[in-house]
């Protein structure tokens, strides 16, 4: 594969790190009846303007996957080299099955549906729980390559892997607080949103970072 290739794929993932959250955000702050305090990422999929969010996880994930293919051939040997990819792999396919599958209505969104729990939505919650884990676990990973340890980005990239999964986990209490009546309004949605921008700007910076190493490592056939 050329080096511009591998730069390519490589912009994939930083045009994925800004178009899913700026979209998710952006909609969310515009659309009727939906609150970014209290409603999830994954209720933007359903409702009014639903199939804005199922393009953009669909777009984003097919991006990321482009990303993880540029990441293993930009960090050729070394620890975290393949496990990286793969786990930015399965986030990719994460995010594209929650596009997919729409989750269910909670927390009175979209107004005038009941709260309930289907099949589908399970499925949902499946894909993204593999969202969140595998992000988390490829910014721990990615922190051990040989060509990302030892200096401020190792830390960078696994205090972000442990932003991603406690503002998830913290996100999932805070539902349940509120579908039971302990905590209403309670931030699940604030919650969910700041463990997405968390892992998506660390793979911009990701991106970012490897694209500035131009041939360091990459297959330089022309």
């Amino acid at each position: 594969m050329t080096s511009r290739t591998v730069s390519v794929l490589l912009t994939c993932g930083i045009a994925a790190g800004v178009l899913v959250p700026v979209l998710l955000w952006g909609d969310g702050a515009t659309r009727p009846w939906y609150s970014l305090w209290r409603h999830g990422v994954s209720q933007l999929g359903t409702g009014e303007r639903a199939w804005l969010q199922t393009i953009n996880f669909v777009l984003g994930g097919l991006l990321l996957v482009a990303f993880a293919v540029g990441i293993r051939h930009a960090l050729r040997g070394g620890r975290g080299a393949t496990g990286g990819p793969i786990l930015l792999a399965a986030a990719a396919v994460g995010l594209v099955v929650a596009g997919l599958v729409p989750t269910d209505p909670a927390l009175g969104y979209p107004p005038g549906m009941p709260a309930v729990i289907t099949a589908a939505g399970r499925v949902h919650q499946m894909a993204g729980l593999v969202l969140f884990a595998a992000l988390s676990a490829a910014a721990y990973v990615l922190a051990g390559h040989p060509s990302q340890s030892g200096h401020a980005w190792a830390r960078y990239s696994r205090l972000s892997g442990t932003g991603v999964i406690v503002f998830a986990v913290a996100a999932g209490i805070a539902f349940r607080l509120d579908g039971a009546g302990i905590w209403r309004p309670a931030p699940a949605g604030l919650l969910e949103h700041l463990s997405l921008l968390t892992g998506f700007c660390w793979i911009i910076a990701l991106g970012v970072r490897l694209l500035r190493r131009p041939g360091s490592g990459w297959n330089r056939t022309p």
